[in-house]
């Protein structure tokens, strides 16, 4: 048994009529030339509903074009389409890593852990984590919403409403 890493070949995309990406910096792509893209992902989505790999790069594109909700939808039933396909899980992991819902990003990013297949993709999964980890040591996360917001309100009503008094007097 050797312990050096064996190339495996990816996984590629087996659905004709798909545009090449020509960009990998996402801040050089024009808006013309994404919704171009977005239009052929969402036709071959509609042609290959079970494709996860389809779904999972119109996810991507929805979020280059700041479509977080449809982002969202469009990688959940990715993952649901293909519950091990661990491109799909990442990047579904990664958005949610994005909106800054880190638990749930820990969550997501720890099962795309387990389905790597390579080191490179243990690699990513792992600098995620890292990251999401980092934040939440700092507290860099989007707060939840658990404490009634009333008192607070009150308070600042009153304290307004002192203020507006002490000005009428004057």
């Amino acid at each position: 048994m050797s312990t050096q890493l064996q190339p495996v070949a990816p996984r590629g995309l087996s659905v004709p009529g798909l545009p090449a990406v020509p960009w990998r910096d996402p801040h050089t792509v024009s808006p013309e030339a994404l919704a171009q893209t977005i239009r052929t992902l969402e036709e071959q989505c509609l042609r290959h509903p079970e494709s996860a790999d389809i779904h999972t790069c119109l996810g991507m594109a929805y979020a280059m074009n700041f479509d977080v909700y449809k982002s969202m939808d469009v990688l959940e039933k990715a993952v649901a389409a293909e519950p091990r396909h661990f491109w799909a899980q990442m990047k579904y992991a990664e958005l949610l890593y994005r909106l800054r819902a880190l638990p749930r990003s820990q969550e997501e990013t720890s099962r795309a852990l387990d389905l790597a297949t390579s080191a490179w993709e243990m690699d990513v999964a792992r600098k995620q984590l890292q990251e999401i980890r980092r934040l939440m040591r700092e507290g860099t996360q989007k707060p939840a919403w658990t404490k009634p917001l009333w008192p607070p309100v009150l308070l600042m009503i009153a304290i307004l409403a002192v203020l507006s008094v002490t000005q009428i007097w004057r």
